[in-house]
């Protein structure tokens, strides 16, 4: 199994843990900090608001976009706190997935009543 399906389980059950001791309606900056601390708390390495390069036309641009957690230089966190993740969420994630070389990526929506159904995972070239 790939080290980073390892990663996403202690992710998810971080998540699960934030979740249930906040609720959802809050902002996704305080999730993100929430779910930064839990995770550290697990000896993961967490960057928060990662700015990710991308390279366009032979020039490079330092920040293409910031990635709201990358846990130990493999997994993406996006996190949301919306009624609803669109389809444009999850087409975000998979590109940042290819720009910044990573295979696994969870896009988490903190604002639904239960947290299993604002779960979406998406792969960039990972072996299931």
């Amino acid at each position: 199994m790939p080290v980073e399906n390892e990663i996403a389980k202690v992710i998810l059950d971080s998540a699960f843990r934030v979740h249930r001791a906040l609720g959802p309606g809050l902002l996704e900056s305080v999730y993100e900090l929430a779910l930064a601390h839990e995770l550290q708390k697990r000896e993961l390495r967490v960057a928060r608001q990662v700015p990710v390069p991308i390279e366009y036309d032979g020039l490079t641009f330092d920040q293409g976009f910031r990635a709201d957690l990358i846990v130990e230089d493999r997994v993406i966190v996006e996190l949301k706190s919306v009624e609803t993740v669109q389809p444009v969420h999850k087409k975000q994630l998979l590109t940042h997935l290819k720009l910044s070389g990573c295979r696994l990526g969870l896009l988490i929506n903190f604002g639904e009543a239960l947290l299993k159904d604002g779960i979406t995972r998406v792969v960039n070239n990972l072996e299931e």
